[in-house]
């Protein structure tokens, strides 16, 4: 599977058979097993709900009105916001605007249960400071403990808002209810890793990276 190189796009056109390695064409049950599962109530509830917000405001809406459209088209009353705790001043800004729209908010910062790191077999020479000199403690993250905990508040949506890589990976797995992303963490970005990877200095970076380590 190389969609990421298809120049056909016979999926988007509306065909049904696209060019040779298509998953299509080599996945047809996998395709029809998808299809099946969109006629479960919630799922289909879901997807036909996040297609209306799509057509609603495309282009036009910023995420977070997006989240909250969603949410409304859902019928959702409880939200939460599960964050790092590095971006807590944006946490509150969110919850505030959630809450100006009819929704309970539940937040959740990373560093609850204040869990040592090495009481989950961090190295001593990964905590306290960073390989490249910034302050980062020695409590870990605890993604499933956000988790956990929003789910005993019974939040029909939780928000992942700047969960490190790997910890919100851990969040998804383990939250309760279906989760969306406002925010991926990229701190060298201002949080767009996008806007980083498309930028002239992003390309170069990742360049140099990859020639060092070889890699094509």
């Amino acid at each position: 599977m190389k969609c990421a190189y298809c120049k056909a796009l016979t999926c988007v056109i509306g065909g049904s058979k696209g060019p040779k390695g298509c998953p299509m064409n080599e996945y047809m049950n996998v395709i029809e097993k998808t299809r099946q599962e969109y006629k479960k109530p919630l799922v289909r509830k879901l997807a036909s709900n996040a297609g209306i917000v799509e057509a609603s405001g495309y282009i036009e809406w910023p995420r977070l009105r997006e989240i909250i459209e969603f949410s409304r088209l859902m019928q959702y009353k409880k939200l939460g916001v599960a964050f790092c705790i590095g971006l807590q001043e944006e946490a509150a800004i969110v919850s505030k605007i959630l809450e100006k729209a009819g929704f309970e908010v539940y937040s959740v910062n990373c560093k609850v249960g204040a869990i040592p790191k090495e009481d989950i077999g961090i190295p001593k020479e990964y905590q306290g400071t960073s390989k490249t000199g910034y302050e980062i403690g020695y409590v870990t993250c605890n993604p499933i403990g956000q988790a956990l905990l929003l789910a005993e508040a019974e939040t029909e949506l939780n928000i992942a808002l700047g969960l490190c890589v790997g910890h919100d990976s851990l969040f998804f797995k383990y939250s309760k209810a279906p989760v969306t992303v406002l925010a991926a963490k990229d701190r060298t970005s201002g949080h767009n890793p996008l806007g980083f990877i498309k930028t002239h200095y992003g390309r170069k970076y990742f360049q140099k990276l990859l020639s060092k380590q070889n890699i094509k």
